[in-house]
């Protein structure tokens, strides 16, 4: 019970405050895709340490705690200690119940999401590719539109998708590095990274971090796309480009070079800030590692410590 306590102790401090502190956070615009996996960690750190307080529950009273003290050659009666739960059968119970929901919440979620945003993708590229024209110039879908727009779909068939209203409002600079910044989203795979995050919310809309973890993911491809982008064009190119396109309709499965603070964006590529040094990016590294084992290191604490300390003769 004690293992159990800690790890929803944990799930609710991570989930309350995880997102005010990422949100105070001033470096995650020097290193976004750093943060990105900061956040998705933290978040699924949170499932993880619900799923896994479930299981606690349970040991006591199943096969598990036998089974994994003679596994690991630790002690069954520190093991039973640690892991006992009150209540005996039913409260072991409300803890395989509490397990499988998260498992089968977060397995519908996942399915749901990659069913309903693949086929949305397909369509959307398909419907693309027959109102526009491929330009192997431009390595896009040229769609008839006076409104400039520009985004790509991801999925089965990546499409850069460009009409021509961005055409006659770019000039060859900003046009290119737009399209740079589109391809980014799909070279990095970003749709991929949103996916984990939006299933998080899903799973669990109540806590803060899920909610914060979805928009502040969003956020932060963009500007890792920009990052790719400026690497082969200028950076005032870019944010002049965005600055057209920030008006433009973004349809909503895309991932739109304007779609996402727009004037962040353009402040952060004109007086870009100094990259994080070497030792705070492993340090950040290092952080976003222990919010993903730390559930299972609560979890196995118990365990851990009655290897450490041996066997004891059974009672």
């Amino acid at each position: 019970m004690t293992i159990a306590v800690v790890l929803v102790a944990y799930a609710i401090a991570v989930g309350t405050l995880g997102s005010w502190l990422l949100g105070r956070a001033r470096w995650p615009a020097r290193a976004p895709l750093l943060a990105v996996g900061t956040y998705l960690a933290a978040a699924w750190s949170v499932l993880a340490a619900v799923g896994l307080a479930g299981l606690t529950l349970a040991i006591q009273a199943t096969a598990l705690g036998d089974g994994l003290s003679h596994l690991i050659g630790a002690c069954v009666l520190r093991l039973r200690e640690t892991y006992g739960t009150p209540g005996g059968a039913t409260v072991a119970a409300l803890g395989l119940i509490l397990a499988a929901a998260i498992v089968a919440r977060t397995l519908l979620a996942a399915s749901t999401h990659v069913r309903v945003t693949g086929r949305q993708a397909l369509r959307h590229a398909q419907t693309a590719r027959l109102a526009g024209r491929p330009d192997p110039a431009l390595g896009a879908v040229l769609v008839q539109h006076p409104d400039p727009v520009a985004y790509c779909v991801a999925g089965r068939h990546p499409t850069v998708i460009i009409s021509t209203g961005a055409l006659d409002a770019l000039d060859p600079a900003q046009l290119a590095a737009v399209l740079a910044h589109e391809r980014a989203h799909l070279s990095a795979r970003h749709h991929k990274l949103r996916a984990l995050a939006r299933i998080g919310r899903l799973v669990l809309p109540f806590m803060p971090l899920m909610r914060e973890a979805d928009a502040e993911v969003a956020r932060l491809i963009e500007m890792h796309a920009d990052d790719a982008a400026v690497r082969a064009s200028n950076p005032r190119a870019l944010a002049t480009a965005l600055v057209v396109l920030a008006t433009a309709f973004s349809p909503a499965p895309a991932l739109g070079a304007a779609a996402t603070d727009s004037v962040q964006r353009v402040r952060r590529l004109l007086r870009p800030a100094e990259p994080l040094g070497r030792a705070r990016r492993h340090l950040l590294r290092a952080t976003a590692a222990s919010f993903a084992l730390a559930p299972v290191l609560l979890a196995l604490t118990p365990a851990l410590v009655a290897l450490a300390l041996g066997r004891l003769p059974l009672a």
